[in-house]
This record gives C-alpha cells, sequence and structure tokens, in this order.
C-alpha cells in the first residue's frame, strides 16, 4: 500500500465548512505522523481512524492548527497506554510559543498534580528529526513573523509548506526530488499567506505542477483555482505519495 497524504481539512482559518489546514502522513494504510492539531483537524483525525493521534509534528501556533491540544492532552493523561508516548516534534524555536499558546495555563487539571506537558514526549526539532526509523527535513516558511513557522519534507515523497508567502529559493532545496508539494494557496494572498498570483509570479512551471494547493477560503475559491489549471486539495482526499528516498531510511 506504500505511503498516502490524507488531508483532514483543506481551508484557512475562517473557512470552517472545508475545516483546519490539518494532514496525515500514512504509511501502508494506517496513521504514521501527523501535521497539526486544529481542532476541526482533530475532531476529522478521530472520526476517520477512531483514536487520537500517536505522533504529530506542529508547524507553528496560530489556533486552527493547535486549538485541539486540549482535547489530545485530556485523552493522553487519561489513557496510561498514551501517558507520556505521544510524540511531538517541535521545531525549537516553536517551544516556547507553543507553550504559551496550550501548556501555560495554571493548572492543567483542577486538582492539580500534573503539567501540561506530562501527557506527551517533547521533543524539539532542528534542520530534521527520525521519527519511527525514517529521517524528515524541517525548514522555514514565511508567515507572519520570522522562526516562528515551518514546512516539513519526507525526502523524495512530500513537502508540506505550512502557511507561508511564496518561499522559490527554499523549495529549490528542499523540493528537488520530485516531491509532492502541498502548498498553502488561497486566490488572493495577503502578508501571511499565499495568492495564486504569487505562486504563478514566484514558482517555475515543473515546480507548479507538483504544487497540490489547500488553506483556501471557499469551495467556490477552490473550483477558480482549479479553473486556472491547478491542483487543488479536497477535504478528506488521500493522495498516495513516492517512496521517501533510500537515503531517508537507514539500511537494517
Amino acid at each position: 500500500m506504500g505511503w498516502a497524504l490524507r488531508f483532514l481539512g483543506v481551508g484557512n482559518a475562517s473557512a470552517v465548512e472545508l475545516g483546519s489546514a490539518n494532514a496525515t502522513i500514512e504509511r501502508d494504510g494506517a496513521p504514521w505522523l501527523t501535521i497539526d492539531c486544529g481542532a476541526e483537524g482533530l475532531t476529522a483525525y478521530l472520526q476517520h481512524y477512531g483514536s487520537m493521534p500517536q505522533a504529530l509534528f506542529i508547524t507553528h501556533t496560530h489556533l486552527d492548527h493547535v486549538a485541539g491540544f486540549e482535547r489530545l492532552f485530556v485523552a493522553s493523561w487519561f489513557d496510561p497506554a498514551r501517558r507520556g508516548k505521544v510524540r511531538l516534534y517541535v521545531p525549537a524555536t516553536v517551544v516556547p510559543l507553543l507553550h504559551k499558546r496550550v501548556g501555560e495555563y495554571p493548572n492543567a487539571l483542577a486538582e492539580g498534580g500534573v503539567n501540561f506537558w506530562d501527557a506527551f514526549h517533547v521533543i524539539p526539532v532542528g534542520s530534521s528529526f527520525w521519527h519511527d526509523g525514517v529521517r524528515l527535513e524541517v525548514f522555514a516558511a514565511r508567515h507572519h513573523w520570522p522562526e516562528s513557522a515551518y514546512g516539513l519534507r519526507l525526502p523524495g515523497s512530500l513537502v508540506w509548506t505550512g502557511d507561508t508567502r511564496p518561499i522559490p529559493e527554499v523549495l529549490a532545496r528542499y523540493a528537488d526530488a520530485g516531491e509532492l508539494v502541498a502548498h498553502d494557496c488561497s486566490l488572493h494572498g495577503n502578508p501571511s499567506h499565499s495568492g495564486i498570483d504569487d505562486l504563478e509570479r514566484e514558482y517555475d512551471s515543473e515546480l507548479l505542477a507538483r504544487c497540490l494547493l489547500y488553506h483556501y477560503a471557499s469551495q467556490a475559491d477552490g473550483e477558480l483555482l482549479r479553473a486556472r489549471g491547478h491542483r487543488v486539495a479536497n477535504r478528506g482526499e488521500v493522495v498516495a505519495l513516492r517512496e521517501p528516498l533510500a537515503s531517508s531510511i537507514p539500511l537494517k
């Protein structure tokens, strides 16, 4: 069955009907690594898989990407089989932002006696990290503020930009092996997000042909993006991925 990407949601923060822009990388039909933990994304995950995620990568801390953490904490802390074992891969500069956003409220439980992060196995990451025997790469996105948002690469297979403006110089390095590029894009850009005019101006035709667009504002906008000849992700869609590069999986 190989590798696949499941879009748990494809919308921007206001597009409730499209769901939070979160996704899960699947391996042989099973959830392998989930990208972000928005409230709607977590609900979609639970509805599809019937349980909470065991491993997540966090791109940044806007609420449509992290608002599910309180539910994830409760589900993890009160399940002895999950407590302290849910892996959170968080870019090092995002760790303090994530703590302020979701972990700093006094007393994670009213009864006391537990820290918010006791429920998880938090792994700060830099330019790369290993998950389940596979090496992934992390790169800076251009979103809202420097060193606050990051994308993810499964070499040879997938690049997930996260929320970003166009980053041609970054993708020249991190999407140079034919990867599918899941890219933030709506009909109109703004100082924190890409619009289709931005991508058409900044990216060459070969890269654009590999882009699968998400984080758009409405179903109607998605149709207009398709009318311009671009691939646009749907909520719940599953996309087959190529096998990661052999260099990302060590010999046994």
